[in-house]
């Protein structure tokens, strides 16, 4: 995968500014601040990976974009393999 964005750095230097790894001052898995960090930490490196996945690929239909998107709408389709 390609270098961390910008903006994935940040969310990872958050989860570790949150004292994660560290002996002292450890949080729990379940700590608010760090379930929150980590999951901004992770859409940002799915956007990162859509992104560069997107830039590598032939143009895409009408169709595709529309079942990719529907991807982020679980409500609506489910999930295939």
């Amino acid at each position: 995968m390609a270098p961390l964005s910008p903006a994935a750095a940040h969310h990872r230097a958050k989860i570790a500014g949150l004292g994660v790894g560290v002996k002292t001052g450890v949080r729990s898995p379940d700590d608010p601040d760090l379930r929150e960090a980590r999951r901004d930490y992770a859409a940002a490196r799915i956007n990162d990976y859509i992104v560069e996945t997107l830039r590598e690929a032939p143009p895409l239909s009408d169709e595709q974009r529309n079942a990719l998107a529907e991807l982020l709408r679980p409500v609506r389709l489910p999930l295939r393999d």
